[in-house]
């Protein structure tokens, strides 16, 4: 079978990032531009600023991952995009540049579920998973248990009914000092405590979560005693919502009766979850993540995503927009 070279396109947040994956799987280049550094001083990103920066980026990034992997800009036979969900400024930059780059050069575009690669991303990072399998898709605008069916079918059998777990993450961090991105900073925080201070969980009768309950906790226990031991307060933090993902994850594969389980997203870079979850290898359970870099918003994911949607024939035209909210199953 002829190889498929593919291009991916990522601009959803503030990471401006363009890759070219060999089938799906093997990537030959991943250059990814962040704007970390320009939003720290908001303490979150600004929609306008990141729009604008993926303006000035895009055509530098897509460039050099098509000069770093060694092929000429005629060999490729797909280009997928990131056109939702995120922000719409920011999504708006890679869809426009990929239909461009699409009708001037004829080449099929694929327009690509931003969630889907994060799911695809384990892909990449391990040869051997192929679907069903379960996976826990833990990010800052998403919290999502996700049935894969196929490599393009998915269920959501769960999802947070507030605030996804990377924004409760930011939250906490935000309040008690930490700043912007909050996620590493509570990880790393929490390494120097220990899990000794109580905190709510939810119960529901389904798959849903929640977090909010956690989250207000954590902020009025601070704000009750700003002197409270901080270390203490992360890794009770992190340890209770981490008890919480494994409770519906298992749940989950009992009832699909699945014993692969694969993490998504930029919080299953946290090394705590990554530690509990992998304890439940003990039990039977085969467990899969995505390399660090991989975890993050990445446009190798997007292509290996894209690439077997392109498989399945998924293309569009240049009527294609940016979806802000686009669903999981969309």
């Amino acid at each position: 079978m002829k190889d498929i070279y593919t291009l991916g396109i990522e601009s959803s947040c503030d990471e401006t990032s363009a890759s070219i994956v060999k089938n799906g799987r093997e990537v030959l280049s991943n250059v990814i531009h962040s704007q970390i550094d320009i939003h720290k001083q908001f303490g979150g990103v600004v929609p306008e600023i990141a729009s604008r920066n993926h303006v000035e980026a895009i055509s530098t990034v897509v460039q050099d991952a098509i000069k770093i992997a060694g092929i000429k800009m005629n060999e490729i036979n797909n280009i997928a995009c990131t056109y939702g969900p995120g922000l719409v400024g920011a999504l708006l930059v890679g869809v426009s540049y990929a239909k461009a780059l699409s009708y001037s050069l004829n080449i099929p575009l694929t327009p690509t579920n931003h969630i889907h690669g994060h799911i695809a991303a384990n892909y990449i990072s391990h040869k051997d998973l192929k679907p069903p399998f379960l996976c826990l898709v833990i990010s800052g605008g998403h919290t999502h248990l996700v049935h894969i069916k196929t490599y393009t079918t998915f269920d959501i059998l769960g999802k947070t009914r507030d605030d996804a777990i990377g924004e409760a993450f930011d939250k906490v961090a935000r309040v008690i000092g930490l700043g912007y991105p909050g996620g590493p900073k509570v990880d790393k925080l929490a390494k120097e405590g220990k899990p000794v201070i109580e905190l709510p969980k939810t119960q529901f009768d389904n798959l849903d979560f929640s977090f909010s309950g956690i989250k207000t906790a954590v902020i009025n226990l601070h704000h009750k005693n700003p002197e409270i031991n901080k270390p203490d307060l992360c890794c009770s933090f992190e340890k209770t919502i981490t008890e919480e993902l494994i409770k519906n994850t298992i749940k989950a594969a009992k009832k699909l009766n699945l014993n692969t389980i694969a993490l998504a997203g930029g919080v299953s870079s946290n090394s705590y979850i990554r530690s509990e979850f992998l304890k439940l290898e003990n039990e039977g359970y085969k467990i899969y993540y995505p390399e660090p870099v991989l975890c993050t918003d990445n446009a190798a994911m997007i292509a290996a995503s894209g690439y077997y949607e392109f498989l399945e024939g998924k293309k569009a035209d240049l009527n294609l927009n940016a979806i802000p909210n686009l669903k999981i199953n969309d």
